[in-house]
């Protein structure tokens, strides 16, 4: 999507007291800033907020962060995210497979064309 992500992920090791979509955050926000001052420098000043503890906010405050607690729930959001492109407000794809940011392909042909996607099923059996 234009303005948003949309991930599943599985913590391989703990990462002390912050929650792991905190230490994603964190992590993810710092590597875009050093590009955006790097290479984007005209893009900057959209990110620029007013507080204290920082000049630039990448992420919106408080995303969304769901466990997937069991399969059903993972292969609900799944099926949420690889239909989210489709939908009206949207347009990006007719089917899920067409979007280029989306492992909806892969799921069809098991082609990783991000080069670090693993089927849930190899996963949890």
């Amino acid at each position: 999507m234009p303005n948003h992500i949309h991930l599943i992920w599985e913590l391989l090791k703990p990462n002390g007291k912050e929650k792991p979509s905190a230490s994603f955050n964190k992590k993810t926000a710092h590597l875009i800033l050093i590009d955006l001052k790097t290479n984007h420098q005209k893009v900057l000043p959209y990110f620029e907020v007013k507080e204290t503890e920082r000049k630039y906010r990448i992420w919106k405050r408080d995303a969304l962060a769901v466990k997937m607690f069991n399969i059903d729930v993972l292969i609900q959001k799944l099926n949420y995210l690889h239909n989210n492109p489709l939908q009206a407000h949207w347009n990006l794809a007719l089917i899920p497979e067409d979007y280029k940011w989306s492992s909806a392909s892969f799921y069809q042909t098991q082609t990783d064309t991000f080069d670090f996607l693993t089927h849930f099923k190899n996963r949890f059996g």
